[in-house]
């Protein structure tokens, strides 16, 4: 274990999956703390705050302190206040994450910033074309992530990362992306475990969003086979995992072989 330092798991589809706890995790997540291994966990989950994440895993028997998680609002609201201080905003996001978003001016009428959230209802036609319209006359678009999907109870959902491509083109601008695949998450949760890098596992159901990133900046990828895996992105992948395993529930003896 002399070369793993901490841990950084992704939240939905990792340890939980519509938040309910995917089998084993608990027992990971505190062998892990037995162990001495430090942990964060990183999300693009824009639908609950910090705290309430940290609540909800609590209440699932995975005690989580809400320092311990990045989310793709947090990010999101310090990049706003060094970027565009002061500035109104209007945040189109599905979920309410006020409290992560805390010191941001909030202006849906007359905004001279638009931020994107996670894509749910609230991601209209209508919506939509509001953000096409406000790009095109020039008003920056921040996106809290860029993740492309998310995986449901009943099903897969879009998400941000699909309608920005659109948008994007449509207008001939950029938009900043805060949270994953974004490298600042996974600098900032190194940062919290107080570690380099090098040293910590990223674990993740998402191959381009998280593992990928992770080993990018020298962390160790560990792809689980539940969640929104797919086998068929996997299969065409050019950039490979680290490794492979079936849930969380096999991270314990793969990081005994590490």
């Amino acid at each position: 274990m002399s070369g793993v330092d901490g841990v950084l798991f992704d939240i939905e589809g990792v340890i939980v999956l519509s938040w309910d706890p995917v089998p084993g995790a608990a027992d990971v997540l505190a062998e892990l703390r037995d162990r001495g291994l430090a942990r964060a966990f990183l999300t693009n989950t824009t639908s609950r705050t910090r705290a309430e994440i940290a609540n909800r895993l609590t209440e699932l028997g995975m005690p989580v302190d809400e320092t311990e998680i990045v989310t793709a609002a947090s990010l999101t609201a310090e990049y706003l206040r060094q970027t565009y201080p002061g500035r109104r905003c209007w945040v189109l996001n599905h979920g309410d994450v006020d409290a992560d978003l805390a010191g941001i001016t909030r202006n849906d009428d007359d905004p001279e910033v638009v931020v994107l959230g996670g894509a749910g209802p609230e991601f209209t036609h209508r919506a939509l074309s509001r953000v096409a319209e406000l790009m095109l006359d020039g008003v920056p678009v921040v996106a809290m992530h860029r993740g492309g999907s998310w995986q449901a109870s009943d099903g897969l959902r879009l998400d941000t990362g699909t309608y920005l491509a659109g948008l994007e083109e449509l207008s001939g601008r950029s938009v900043v992306a805060v949270g994953k695949p974004s490298m600042q998450g996974f600098l900032e949760a190194a940062e919290l475990m107080g570690t380099e890098a090098d040293r910590v596992v990223v674990v993740g159901d998402d191959l381009g969003a998280e593992v990928i990133p992770g080993q990018r900046l020298g962390m160790t990828g560990v792809l689980v086979r539940t969640g929104k895996f797919r086998q068929s992105v996997l299969d065409l992948a050019v950039e490979r995992p680290d490794h492979v395993v079936d849930s969380i529930a096999d991270l314990p003896a793969l990081l005994d072989r590490l």
